[in-house]
């Protein structure tokens, strides 16, 4: 059986090391990023390792564009699915562990492949291109009329429904 004494130095050793690990790990991961431009080069994002946007450039020819919100939107999502090929290549101290691999799936799952552009879900038409987000009138829903209350009825004669009917409240 072993000193307990080398037996704690050994655990306390090994902790520290794991702890030296998770922060060189977690310096690696803090250090990836992504960046992307639109197709036409005038909107530039970045993003960090959780996914988040911390970079935004719009050029001055696209600033009135109808369509910019989705442009940028786009071009978030174009960047957010690199993301796990650039975690990949820029974290070296797991390569190659489960770890690793379950955090490439994972940001796989959750940052696809945007839709390639010009895409309409369900085959119907394309939006119309002035930039409108709203549905016309016509098209919305019909709610169903609400049913009609029926009139409270009337108190009889001669009953007080009102405890100040007469005006006197000092009764």
């Amino acid at each position: 059986m072993s000193n307990p004494e080398q037996l704690l130095a050994s655990f306390d050793a090994k902790i520290a090391e794991a702890k030296q690990r998770g922060d060189r790990m977690q310096a690696e991961m803090a250090a990836v990023s992504v960046a992307e431009r639109s197709q036409d080069g005038q909107i530039a994002v970045t993003v960090n390792h959780l996914g988040n946007l911390v970079g935004l450039e719009i050029g001055h020819a696209v600033r009135e564009k109808a369509n910019l919100a989705d442009e940028i939107l786009r071009t978030v999502q174009r960047a957010q699915s690199k993301l796990a090929d650039a975690v990949q290549t820029g974290i070296p101290s797991i390569a190659g562990t489960d770890t690793m691999d379950e955090l490439v799936q994972q940001l796989h799952r959750e940052f696809p492949e945007p839709e390639p552009q010009g895409f309409v879900e369900g085959g119907h038409a394309a939006p119309a291109s002035d930039g409108s987000r709203f549905i016309a009138e016509e098209e919305t829903p019909a709610k169903p009329a609400p049913k009609p209350v029926p009139p409270r009825p009337a108190p009889e004669p001669g009953t007080d429904d009102d405890y100040f009917s007469d005006g006197d409240y000092l009764r």
